[in-house]
């Protein structure tokens, strides 16, 4: 059980470090001051729990799949959309596996599930916990659209409000 309290506090303090890692992407087009994986991981909860309301699917569900859905990249950081074809990388399956390893099991299987779920698309609330991959615009200042505090668009549900 000491071990298993260890690991898990571990683990705690790895998902910690993604409200230090910014994401690259960003970085890349030059954004000053882009959001961290955290606070896109959180924005991303909340919207995907509101996309699921409107398509009759788990809202909850939907937003744990978000909050889960980029911890592999404690490990693997945020690696570009343009880089991602030069790199060989293991799978976030993989990565779940080895940071899990060790967890409490009703801990473990939960956080395995939801990753496997999220990544194997197979869910209404899965397709609502992805739709904002790669389709989200960052507002900040320096950005044509204008200082917006990192508001987001994501697919047709979400315009900017007057």
């Amino acid at each position: 059980m000491a071990d298993e309290t260890e690991r898990l506090t571990g683990f705690l303090y790895e998902i910690g470090l993604l409200k230090r890692y910014k994401r690259t992407g960003w970085l890349v087009a030059g954004v000053n001051n882009p959001e961290s994986i955290a606070d896109h991981s959180l924005r991303a909860a909340v919207i995907a729990s509101v996309l699921a309301a409107l398509e009759g699917a788990d809202p909850a569900r939907a937003a744990l799949l978000s909050l889960f859905h980029d911890t592999q990249e404690t490990r693997l950081t945020d690696i570009p959309y343009l880089a991602k074809p030069y790199v060989t990388k293991a799978s976030n399956e993989q990565v779940t596996n080895r940071q899990t390893h060790g967890l409490p099991r009703p801990v473990a299987d939960m956080i395995t599930d939801v990753v496997g779920e999220y990544e194997g698309k197979c869910s209404a609330e899965a397709a609502c916990a992805r739709a904002l991959e790669r389709r989200t615009v960052p507002w900040t200042d320096g950005n044509p659209l204008g200082p917006r505090g990192g508001a987001m668009i994501a697919g047709a549900y979400f315009r900017p409000v007057a």
